[in-house]
């Protein structure tokens, strides 16, 4: 009988596909955000060896339905979705394809910047409804503003780099970085509530933990720079939304780009849709070619090792510390 691998998701990309077909393994794609008790049933009825997270939750009750599991694989590197203990507790790994997706998610964070500082996506909505906003619209220049990293993973490493050209200073504010990398442009801080009133431009790039959600909630957007924007292309449950839309509506900072929320997708009738200084996209940052054949294969590949008996990486092994070896 062949290894299965199921998706809570589409297709991986014809690369990993490729090597899926090589290997002779049977892959099980799932429809896009497939309700829990449907999946639920899907995961208990293909008893799946492997599964790779792509779209929705991966719960305890199904975790413990897949009863040959040997590995869940993240098919990019937010696993808040993932229930880690549950899987620790079969004694699986849950692993995450670290960095093959940072390049593309550190441009998006970078292109969410510009476009809040020069309101591109509602001067185009204004323009394609008839409007000419030529003698009112106000931009903001990025160059030698001062960004600040929350958090200083492969993607915000990335990011500080893209952002040297225009004569940016970077501060970083992440307790858990052991060594900041020389940049003549880039300085650690240690305090957050110094980070955001110093910073122009906010960006996220930390994982979701139980610690820190809602980590800028009403007190933090009060600290930051009035003209100033916050950036998440990380986990919208950083961000207190309610708090967020107040703060747009006041005109306390200058606006936000998300690409990221809570709940995902937002209901139709959510207050961010009245919000002329919000730049939005759908959970899109990682949405590359390049990326997704970066992604897709490396989840298989881990997938393979961990089949194989070989060592991973423990950077990618995020419920190491749960698993007791």
């Amino acid at each position: 009988m062949p290894r299965t691998v199921l998706l809570t998701g589409p297709e991986l990309a014809p690369e990993a596909m490729r090597l899926a077909a090589a290997e002779g393994l049977r892959i099980i794609a799932t429809p896009p955000y497939l309700p829990e008790t449907e999946l639920l049933a899907t995961i208990a009825s293909e008893q799946p060896d492997a599964i790779i997270v792509r779209q929705g939750q991966l719960t305890r009750a199904m975790i413990d339905a897949a009863h040959s599991l040997k590995i869940i694989a993240k098919h990019g590197v937010g696993y808040n979705t993932i229930d880690i203990q549950a899987a620790a507790e079969r004694g699986i790994p849950v692993t995450i394809a670290a960095g093959a997706n940072a390049q593309s998610v550190a441009e998006h964070a970078f292109a969410l910047m510009f476009s809040v500082a020069r309101q591109t996506a509602r001067l185009d909505a204004r323009l394609r409804a008839g409007h000419w906003d030529k003698s009112s619209a106000n931009g903001i220049e990025l160059f030698g503003k001062t960004l600040g990293l929350i958090g200083l993973g492969a993607i915000g490493s990335i990011l500080m780099d893209l952002v040297a050209p225009l004569r940016m200073r970077v501060k970083v504010y992440d307790p858990y970085l052991r060594e900041l990398p020389q940049r003549t442009h880039v300085e650690r801080e240690e305090n957050l509530d110094q980070l955001l009133a110093d910073s122009d431009v906010i960006s996220l790039h930390c994982p979701l933990t139980d610690s820190n959600h809602h980590l800028i909630g009403a007190a933090q957007l009060a600290r930051m720079r009035p003209g100033s924007v916050l950036i998440n292309t990380a986990r919208g449950e950083l961000v207190d939304t309610q708090a967020l839309v107040e703060a747009l509506k006041q005109g306390q900072i200058a606006g936000a780009g998300l690409d990221t929320f809570s709940p995902e997708p937002p209901p139709a009738d959510s207050a961010l849709w009245d919000l002329p200084t919000l730049v939005a996209t759908p959970h899109v940052g990682a949405n590359t070619s390049e990326a997704r054949d970066r992604v897709g294969l490396v989840a298989l590949q881990q997938i393979l090792a961990v089949w194989n008996g070989a060592q991973l990486d423990p950077r990618c092994v995020v419920n190491r510390h749960l698993l007791g070896h």
